[in-house]
């Protein structure tokens, strides 16, 4: 008589198989996280980076609001005024950083005791490169 079904050897094929999926989908998972992780702890160093660049500003600005005049620089922040034309008024501006590539721009027009704010915003101030060396089909 014959032996019919599946043999011990077809089933230890198929439970190392399983194992090795497994194993691999464990691995995949493992780098995605990874990924993951760093991304996040990018995010949080940024968004720590402008809280703190904000709180900075802050102060600067309470600074230059006491001062008679506005001075060159206040905690290691360069300040510059400038005439706006459109306004008809003196403005000044100044930039906190907030990590190597990002800062912090405030913009403002400073009254004896009030200001009002232009702008106060986050920007790149890593300097973008055009990316020349692929040859690209012009059509011609």
């Amino acid at each position: 008589m014959g032996k019919s079904g599946i043999g011990v050897g077809s089933a230890s094929i198929v439970l190392v198989f399983a194992v090795l999926c497994l194993t691999v989908f464990s691995l995949i998972t493992y780098v995605v996280a990874g990924n993951d992780r760093s991304l996040v702890d990018a995010k949080i160093g940024l968004v720590s980076g402008y809280y703190e660049a904000d709180a900075m500003a802050e102060q600067i600005l309470l600074e230059l609001l006491a001062a008679d005049e506005t001075p060159q620089t206040i905690q290691g922040v360069n300040i510059y005024t400038k005439w706006d034309e459109e306004r008809g008024v003196e403005t000044t501006y100044f930039f906190c950083e907030i990590s190597a590539i990002k800062s912090l721009y405030v913009h403002l027009i400073l009254r004896d005791d009030s200001f009002d704010i232009i702008t106060w915003r986050m920007y790149d101030t890593d300097e973008w490169e055009f990316d020349n060396s692929i040859n690209v089909w012009t059509g011609e």
